[in-house]
């Protein structure tokens, strides 16, 4: 491309990319694509954003192309890669001239160069750190801005790489050009420091920017740039600087007023002080040792005493905290039990942090944090007053609440909580039994100090299991507390809900729950209390009724509030607003549900006819969505074959939520899976409906995705349910699914797909070889090579111990199939199958499958076929260890009996720790009342096929096969047949 002739060209494309005319700008669009690969075209895109003449929206399009050129065609090994000569070409004029007047170019030509930089410097491009740095000693603003503003991107592209030969090269270049970064930084921060006083306010703000820049190049630096940098003066001098430098910035800040051109910079440089160290200790926690005196004592100075008043900012003290609780949770700094295990430097670690800590530090570091930093702010309570709401789902993990002072307050009092808790126990329970009985209700602070304290209790309750008795501290104070009913006592009424949610995983008598039930109930009901108090009692059953806790619940016990309970929460359902109170209730609903199952269904009409609606209205909020789904999967469970009359809504949904070419199934298809299932499992009956869906399957089986498992129990599950109407639909299509699968699935998503042929195999034993009948083939080989995983091996003998058991004639059509495939004589095929099967029989391990072997070798008798014969004694074999398996002694009769035998339908009675059985449970009962396994004794069928072969044989003959049978199998084999 010539340069001179493509660049009107080049620019007249690029304005037309700039249009808002999709007209013009498609086709423009299309032929910058097509001149990505073109030579000469960055070259054309260099002239023209570093032309400052032309249109900003032109230039800004032309560098965005260059940098995506970069990507993709810098590398030498790249498609259409740049030659060397234009590279070096680019790589000249982009170190130029640092002039970019545009503050949003300047940075997309740094970040395009610092690129380039990661690929090239220093060994095609040593001129450029040279360049930087003696561009960022100019005079002139600007330039000195720019240069500045790329040296920090060059720096923080290359400290990123992690090879060890670019580590290599990295610290060469930081030992190089640290002490120059070291001074840059100094002359800038001190420039800063010195206009500020003077009240020259643009001039700072200038020197306030370039001293951000040089922070951040020097942090790069020094938590990338060494290996040991505690042995280095310059890297220890510079981080000692910082807390002085720290402590002027925030005495500055004291002078400065808020609507200030430089505060907003200066409350950054502070915290990227901050950042430093917290970088420096989690990549070298050795070499902080030397620092660890200095932060705690900056840390709690500034966060825990007055020092700090007037001058410190809520990310400030969030940094600060972050600083202690990295130092005191630090894995490097805690010695092992066994101190001699332990490393001189962890010892010193560890000692300079045990001097640090004495009792006073921390009872006034701990009473700071309950009395000060958990305390309801006038923002929060004017927030709960006017949108309870939203108070609580900020308080309980909203997006900025993760972010926000209190949470880290929180995790800073468990850590220390835990790693000193002998000698902060005390102080907590001193400052639990100052506040015993009630609060005046007149005393807004009393209340917001109970609860503070209440909420430290509640966060270290795990610590205080042997100091609390908090059976009698919830039955003599907490419970008359949760009957205050006066608008101001709603702090400690949320609170104590919450207290026990806290406890109740830790120490709560199973006697006490009806009591605090009631409790619960009176809170819901009474419906002149502010919402959030509801809201809080949805958060205590989360603690109370999820499965994954150790609250033992007691249905017994739950029963007589259920009606009332499921009906209060309904209507909380109903009236809140928000997504995320909506999901809470509903976390909570499935809850119940899934607690008293089958008792739920006299009460949830009003929410089957509710949820329909909340869908609807839902569809532009999917997690709301998933937490519908969840409760629908406990739902169906609950309702068990009745959930056949939630069809008309519950069908629809899952087609959604299980259709990978709606968007929507990104967030809805591992519950769409489990919902899927579980109405399935509880079906009474295959409905055309429910057979349609099955059309999203195929799609599915194509992502191989973690849900793959879930898909094999949704195809069993139709099997069960119908395998006739099911597998004349889809049979061939799943056939084909299966196969592809094969190609290219772990060992565990074969053995998955296997299963489902089995039961195939199962179900229709008669037509299931036929329509699996091209992966049987494969199943066959894998026999008779001897596959090498013992699950697979299981699985394959299985789903052949079917095949030859149930239906023969189908596998000597598959025996002379193979023996034509391999070229090999049908009895000679046959003799490596039995052989075989008899040497992995002991990859088998289920029972039911050790059975079915037996039970299918001995269908090979009688025969006068010599190899048959030849294997006689591996059938026999095979057949005694069956035996061994499944017979049982009748000791009083002195008979034995086949434990697996089924003669009858009964329909299993649940206990109140069991779940009731579905509708396939009682499906693959009657199932199994139709399979050979549960249906034909092994003792009979030895005995029978053993006789039959004497009869065929004759005397003589039997004889000395059997004599080809080891004694010993003999022997027990006789004692097993006693009777016959």
């Amino acid at each position: 491309m010539d340069l001179n002739s493509a660049s009107t060209v080049v620019l007249q494309v690029l304005t037309q990319a700039t249009s808002q005319d999709t007209a013009v700008l498609k086709p423009a669009e299309e032929q910058l694509k097509q001149w990505e690969t073109q030579p000469g075209f960055y070259s054309v895109l260099l002239n023209i954003f570093t032309n400052h003449s032309l249109d900003v929206n032109v230039r800004w399009l032309a560098v965005l192309y260059f940098k995506n050129g970069i990507d993709r065609y810098w590398r030498r090994v790249a498609p259409h890669a740049l030659s060397e000569e234009e590279k070096t070409t680019l790589r000249a004029g982009l170190i130029t001239n640092f002039n970019e007047p545009v503050n949003q170019i300047a940075t997309q030509i740094s970040v395009l160069i610092a690129k380039v930089a990661r690929v090239d410097c220093p060994r095609q491009w040593p001129e450029l750190i040279p360049t930087l740095v003696e561009s960022v000693k100019v005079q002139d603003d600007l330039q000195q801005h720019r240069a500045l503003l790329t040296f920090y991107h060059v720096t923080k592209t290359l400290s990123s790489k992690r090879l060890a030969a670019d580590r290599k090269l990295f610290y060469d270049l930081t030992s190089s050009i640290y002490s120059f970064a070291c001074s840059l930084w100094n002359h800038h921060t001190d420039t800063f420091l010195q206009q500020i006083c003077a009240g020259n306010e643009a001039a700072a703000a200038n020197s306030l920017e370039r001293t951000l820049l040089s922070l951040k190049v020097l942090r790069k630096l020094t938590v990338h740039g060494f290996v040991e940098p505690h042995w280095n003066a310059e890297v220890m001098g510079f981080l000692h600087a910082v807390f002085e430098r720290l402590k002027q910035f925030l005495e500055c800040s004291r002078s400065i007023r808020p609507e200030h051109i430089c505060r907003d910079r200066l409350e950054k440089t502070v915290i990227l002080f901050t950042k430093v160290l917290l970088d420096f200790l989690d990549q070298h926690p050795f070499s902080f040792t030397a620092l660890i005196q200095r932060s705690l004592e900056f840390s709690v100075s500034y966060v825990f005493t007055e020092a700090g008043e007037g001058i410190v900012f809520e990310q400030f003290i969030v940094q600060c905290m972050n600083l202690i609780k990295m130092i005191v949770k630090n894995y490097a700094y805690k010695p092992s039990k066994n101190i001699e295990d332990s490393s001189p430097e962890t010892l010193e670690a560890h000692k300079i942090k045990t001097a640090f800590f004495t009792y006073p530090t921390l009872m006034e570091i701990c009473r700071r944090l309950v009395t000060h930093y958990f305390l309801l702010t006038k923002e929060e309570l004017t927030m709960w007053e006017e949108d309870p709401e939203s108070f609580t789902v900020e308080e309980t993990g909203g997006d900025s609440w993760k972010y926000s002072l209190r949470p880290c307050t929180e995790v800073l009092f468990i850590d220390i909580f835990h790693e000193y808790n002998q000698t902060l126990t005390p102080v907590l329970l001193e400052m639990v039994h100052s506040l015993q009985g009630s609060t005046n209700i007149e005393d807004t602070n009393a209340i917001l100090i109970k609860d503070a304290v209440y909420n430290a209790v509640g966060l270290a309750a795990y610590e205080l299991f042997d100091s609390v008795d908090f059976d009698q501290w919830f039955k003599n104070q907490l419970l008359a507390e949760l009957q205050v009913s006066h608008d101001r006592y709603k702090p400690i009424r949320r609170r104590v809900i919450w207290l026990i949610g806290q406890w109740i995983s830790v120490k709560f008598k199973s006697d006490l729950r009806p009591v605090l039930y009631e409790a619960i109930r009176n809170l819901l009901q009474d419906r002149d209390l502010v919402s959030c108090i509801h809201l809080q009692c949805i958060l205590f059953f989360l603690n109370g009724c999820s499965p994954v806790d150790d609250f033992e619940f007691r249905t017994d016990q739950f029963l007589p509030y259920l009606e009332s309970m499921f009906t209060l929460l309904f209507q909380l359902l109903q009236e809140v607003t928000q997504c995320d109170t909506k999901m809470h209730v509903l976390h909570v609903l499935s809850c119940v549900i899934e607690r008293v199952n089958m008792q739920i269904r006299p009460y949830v009409g009003c929410l089957v006819q509710y949820l329909p609606l909340l869908w609807k209205q839902s569809e532009e909020h999917n997690m709301l969505r998933c937490a519908i789904l969840t409760t629908l999967i406990h739902l169906v469970q609950g309702l068990g074959a009745d959930s056949k009359n939630l069809y008309p809504f519950l069908l629809p949904v899952i087609q959604l939520s299980t259709d990978v070419s709606q968007p929507p199934h990104v967030y809805l298809l591992e519950d769409g899976l489990e919902l899927w299932l579980v109405t399935l499992e509880n079906s009474p009956c295959l409905t055309p409906e429910l057979l349609r869906i099955f059309q999203n399957m195929s799609a599915l089986l194509e992502l191989s995705s973690e849900n793959l498992k879930n898909c094999f129990k949704i195809i069993n599950a139709y099997i069960f349910l119908s395998s006739s109407e099911f597998l004349q639909m889809y049979a061939a299509g799943l056939c084909r699914s299966f196969c592809d699968l094969l190609k290219d699935i772990t060992t565990e998503g074969q053995v998955q797909v296997l299963k489902v042929v089995e039961n195939v195999l199962k179900v229709n034993p008669v037509l299931g070889p036929q329509m699996f009948q091209p992966l049987l083939p494969s199943v066959f080989r894998g026999i008779i090579d001897g596959e090498r995983y013992p699950v697979v091996m299981s699985t394959y003998l299985g789903i052949m111990g079917r095949v030859l058991l149930q239906n023969a004639r189908f596998f000597s059509l598959l025996l002379s199939q193979m023996a034509c495939e391999l070229g090999q004589e049908l009895d000679q095929i046959l003799g490596n199958m039995i052989e075989m099967w008899v040497d992995r029989m002991d990859n088998i391990t289920q029972p039911e499958r050790r059975k079915l072997s037996a039970l299918a070798l001995l269908s090979l008798l009688p025969s006068l076929n010599s190899v048959i014969q030849d294997k006689f004694c591996g059938i026999i074999n095979i057949s005694v260890e069956g035996l061994h398996d499944v017979m049982t002694e009748d000791s009083e009769a002195g008979t034995y009996k086949d434990c697996m035998l089924m003669s009858h339908f009964e329909e299993p009675k649940a206990t109140d720790d069991e779940e009731p059985p579905t509708e396939q449970d009682k499906r693959k009962k009657m199932l199994a009342l139709k399979d050979p396994v549960h249906t034909v004794s092994l003792q009979q069928f030895i005995y029978e096929k053993l006789k039959a072969q004497q009869e065929l044989l004759g005397e003589q003959g039997f004889q000395a096969l059997m004599e080809t049978v080891d004694t010993e199998i003999v022997a027990q084999l006789q004692e097993f047949l006693q009777g016959f």
